[in-house]
């Protein structure tokens, strides 16, 4: 969401400081683990069928014996950036991680929309309470956190909050279609939106900025990042925003989500919205975050 980042700044209010620095770095960030010949860490690559289509998907399964907690991480539009180092850095944590792509991106079967999306990270949630599953990645089912980057804060977030037994969710320069759907209010909103989707749509399945578009703005409730933010209630919720990304989203269903929710954090760092050279902290934020939530791994 590279093109329309710049329409966004222009509109936002002043962002907030960067976080206070962490002590130090989390080793898992920065040290591998010792191995374990019994119980290696793998990747495993598999499809998961969610409606009409499927998902590509990849389970990077951390060492050693016993139940795992286990990471959802989505990526964006169209999904350029995947945040592979940051599963990685979670496996080294101890954490399982499922990535994938959803139907329609990137040789997924089907047809890219933002309800598809939805319904994939929902599907994908479902996929890792199975019970074949739970004994295959020896998941810990009380430990699962979803986290999203950009489209897929959004799609982690409504997951999330549909699903009670999620334990955690993270959520990266969150996108809010409800706050994209009232910059097309102006012509420099709509020309940004509509470069946007024009660069993002290569590597998609049966979208175009016509349906795309539609979808947002024909079911305000379902695209409002902040509504899906309350809803969740008062689990664990950390949400980092980016000055040069959308910020200025990240702040405002940041202030929705505290005023439901006293487990929220909110920061905004000064990064772009791929958060290029904040790489090493990102993942030291997601692997502290994860440790909150199972302390018995830090």
């Amino acid at each position: 969401m590279k093109r329309f980042l710049s329409v966004l700044m222009l509109a936002s209010a002043v962002i907030a400081p960067a976080m206070a620095r962490e002590p130090a770095i989390h080793p898992a960030v920065t040290t591998d683990p010792a191995p374990d010949a019994a119980n290696p860490a793998r990747m495993d690559a598999f499809v998961i069928p969610s409606g009409e289509g499927a998902m590509n998907a990849v389970m990077y399964v951390a060492s050693g014996s016993g139940v795992h907690p286990t990471l959802l991480l989505l990526h964006g539009f169209p999904g350029n950036e995947q945040n592979l180092d940051l599963a990685q850095a979670a496996r080294r944590a101890g954490w399982n991680v499922l990535t994938l792509h959803y139907r329609g991106s990137w040789g997924s079967p089907g047809i890219f929309s933002f309800t598809n999306a939805a319904e994939d990270a929902f599907n994908a949630l479902l996929f890792l309470e199975e019970a074949s599953t739970v004994a295959k990645y020896r998941i810990d089912t009380s430990a699962i956190v979803v986290a999203g980057h950009s489209m897929g804060g959004f799609m982690a977030a409504e997951a999330a909050a549909a699903e009670p037994r999620v334990a955690g969710l993270f959520l990266i320069d969150p996108w809010d279609p409800a706050q994209t759907v009232a910059s097309l209010a102006t012509p420099q909103g709509e020309a940004g939106w509509k470069a946007e989707v024009a660069g993002d749509l290569p590597p998609l399945s049966g979208a175009s900025y016509e349906s795309l578009t539609a979808e947002i703005r024909g079911d305000a409730q379902k695209f409002d990042l902040g509504r899906k933010l309350v809803g969740y209630g008062r689990r664990p919720l950390t949400i980092i925003g980016a000055e040069r990304g959308i910020g200025a989203m990240a702040r405002k269903v940041g202030a929705d989500a505290q005023s439901a929710n006293p487990n929220t954090r909110l920061m905004v760092w000064p990064t772009d919205h791929s958060f290029s050279d904040k790489r090493i902290a990102l993942a030291d934020a997601l692997v502290r975050f994860l440790a909150g939530v199972a302390p018995t791994l830090r």
